[in-house]
């Protein structure tokens, strides 16, 4: 059973999605930024302000790495994928599933949200930039692509008929 991998923009859903799926396709749901955070005994917050991105992002190549073998359903952290050496690994050791959800949406689930040091810092304008820079990324990483648009059971439902 091939890993199935959720990738896009914070707050676009993957967490939500990822335990649906997980529970309807009867596999382990892992939550990756939450798997770093418990291999470091530190969150993600902690880990930013100490080592800095470029040492979390290391990390996350080690997860996806490790990951790929596990035959779980990952929610990936909202930049894992943009990475095209995460991007390789995860699509040889699964399936990368692009959650396409509008900025808007996203937007209202992340802003103040202090757990994502990313979001926190930024300002609506500079989300947006990121959003609209990593949304071509996904799409290039992706093998298929779910409207985030829909209820997290609809997600649920068209990952599923995508992997049929």
């Amino acid at each position: 059973m091939k890993t199935v991998f959720l990738c896009g923009f914070m707050g676009c859903g993957k967490t939500t999605v990822g335990k649906l799926l997980a529970e309807k396709s009867g596999r382990i749901f892992v939550d990756m930024d939450s798997y770093i955070e418990d291999s470091q005994h530190r969150t993600i917050a902690e880990i930013f302000a100490a080592d800095g991105e470029a040492h979390f992002r290391e990390l996350e190549r080690e997860a996806v790495v490790t990951l790929a073998q596990s035959g779980y359903v990952v929610a990936t952290g909202g930049g894992a994928m943009v990475d095209p050496v995460n991007a390789k690994a995860a699509k040889q050791g699964g399936r990368v599933i692009f959650i396409d959800t509008p900025f808007e949406l996203c937007y209202e689930r992340i802003k103040g949200d202090k757990r994502r040091p990313l979001a926190a810092a930024a300002s609506r304008e500079e989300l947006q930039e990121r959003f609209d820079l990593r949304r071509e990324k996904y799409l290039s990483a992706a093998d298929s692509i779910a409207d985030g648009s829909a209820s997290p059971i609809q997600i649920c439902a068209e990952i599923m008929k995508s992997m049929t």
